[in-house]
């Protein structure tokens, strides 16, 4: 790509604003809330855009549109079916228990509806997806930097979490979010240009259907939101009703710390709540963004063996000088938002979860704080060393969803049986939990044998969800259940309306 002077000062008055900004609020960080939670003070409007903004990360505008260039718009399903109905169920049943609990991180209101065993293990697992996922990120943006500038891949991606974690460490979720923001709107304005203009080099969205049509029964199901089993694709329709609508999406929206921790730092509840479902609307526009740029790749370059480098291609051969340093601005955005979004929730499970209740109990605050921020940077240097191994999927977003099947369909079960059922017993979510991970795995390694096609993510999350809702139910059904009023504020139907839940909640644990 041949950068001019325009394009060199945008990027750079973008990434000296991410800074600035960071560091702006390191000002108002004097306390773990702060740092983690941002003292509880955000709108639900700035939740809801650095939602969106961290789940359009880079893995979206390189693994979604490269999925869609060889898979089709039935990609689009993971915003459509996938995302906005359980970004509207979280909203409305699942945000205002964790509100309510006044909880830090999904493994802490696990130990307070099960027992401390689940919230521990569930925090290193938690600890451990979230590092491989985050190395997939930043494999994504070393791939299109190499594309689009010639950088070797790893000196991307050192480059990519200097400049992260300058800002993330400092500002906390304020800075993660306030920054979210504003790349959320550089996002969607370089996700245009390239719309627009692709449109225009093909001769229009007509133009797309008719050339697409005609270039062979191989791309046959490129226009189909529903495709039959037998089609030669990761997303049959089978997989995402059951994988993806029921299992992956919810457990996506319900218990990952990225995407719920936004929604903790809410001012009151009403925000809490609003944050998700404003997110939902949000939501149905992304797949115009990050879907249909795919297809248009598959007219302009029919010919390029991995489809992860097609949404380089389409920036360095149809953006003018100075949209081609907005657009790369727009990536830089994805990117960060993504990796600043992780790296702040990976810090707060680490302190809360493993941390403060295992390795140092009654320090103060402040050293809490402390701990935070290095632990921030610690994992960032991990994630560095994990990203190559991204390199031996065929596609990064299927890394992602392989890695989302481990874990996401069990954890999904324990929260939704606890939440809905008090008789759920501490150690059927245990059991359910670790069985469900287990069996994950087994599924996974016997994958050959069991199913029809080559990555089989989707059904791996449905079974795996559907033996952990099994192994819970057993063991709950022949283990003692918890008293009732040590349940109050966390299963559905036991929600004390009044100022002093939290505090009653807090005692309890204590």
């Amino acid at each position: 790509m041949n950068l001019i002077g325009i394009d060199y000062l945008i990027i750079l008055l973008y990434l000296a604003g991410t800074i600035v900004i960071g560091l702006y609020y390191e000002k108002y960080i004097s306390s773990s809330e702060d740092y983690f939670l941002a003292g509880k003070l955000l709108p639900f409007w700035a939740i809801a855009i650095s939602i969106v903004g961290t789940d359009i990360g880079a893995v979206d505008f390189v693994g979604l549109t490269g999925q869609a260039y060889r898979y089709g718009i039935v990609v689009a399903n993971f915003d459509w079916i996938g995302s906005v109905p359980a970004m509207i169920l979280a909203g409305l049943v699942f945000i205002p228990y964790y509100w309510r609990a006044g909880v830090y991180t999904i493994p802490e209101y696990l130990g307070r509806r099960y027992n401390i065993y689940l919230r521990a293990i569930s925090a290193i697992i938690w600890l451990l997806f979230i590092a491989f996922t985050l190395g997939v990120i930043l494999w994504a943006t070393g791939v299109l930097l190499q594309e689009m500038l010639g950088w070797p891949i790893m000196l991307s991606i050192i480059l990519t979490v200097v400049i992260v974690g300058l800002y993330t460490i400092t500002g906390g979720l304020s800075a993660v979010v306030m920054t979210d923001v504003i790349q959320v709107v550089i996002m969607i304005i370089g996700s245009m240009a390239i719309l627009v203009l692709g449109f225009w080099e093909i001769g229009g969205v007509g133009a797309l259907f008719e050339k697409i049509s005609a270039m062979g029964p191989e791309y046959a199901n490129h226009f189909k939101l529903v495709v039959s089993p037998e089609a030669n694709t990761p997303y049959p329709w089978t997989g995402i009703l059951f994988g993806l609508t029921f299992v992956l999406a919810p457990a996506y929206f319900i218990g990952n710390q990225v995407i719920i921790q936004r929604s903790l730092g809410a001012k009151d509840e009403w925000n809490a709540k609003a944050s998700m479902i404003f997110g939902a609307f949000l939501k149905v526009l992304i797949p115009i963004l990050v879907v249909v740029p795919g297809l248009i790749a598959v007219v302009l370059f029919p010919n390029v063996k991995d489809g992860d480098g097609v949404y380089a291609k389409l920036i360095i051969e149809l953006l003018p000088p100075g949209l081609t340093g907005l657009v790369f601005a727009a990536f830089l955005a994805a990117l960060m938002s993504s990796v600043s979004a992780i790296v702040n929730s990976v810090a707060t499970v680490w302190t809360k979860d493993i941390y403060e209740l295992f390795i140092k109990k009654d320090a103060d605050d402040r050293h809490y704080l402390i701990v935070g921020r290095y632990v921030t940077g610690l994992i960032l240097i991990l994630a560095v060393i994990t990203s190559p191994i991204s390199a031996q999927f065929p596609g990064i977003y299927v890394y992602v969803q392989t890695i989302n099947s481990f874990v996401q369909g069990p954890v999904f079960a324990v929260l939704m049986l606890g939440i809905f059922f008090k008789r759920i017993t501490q150690w059927g979510g245990f059991w359910g939990l670790i069985s469900g991970i287990v069996f994950s795995g087994i599924l996974y390694f016997f994958k050959a044998q069991l199913f029809t096609i080559d990555d089989p993510f989707l059904y791996i999350s449905w079974w795996s969800f559907l033996g952990s809702v099994i192994v819970t139910l057993l063991v709950s059904a022949v283990t003692k259940p918890k008293p009732i009023e040590d349940l109050i504020g966390l299963v559905y139907g036991l929600v004390l309306k009044d100022d002093k839940l939290q505090d009653r909640l807090k005692s309890k644990v204590e």
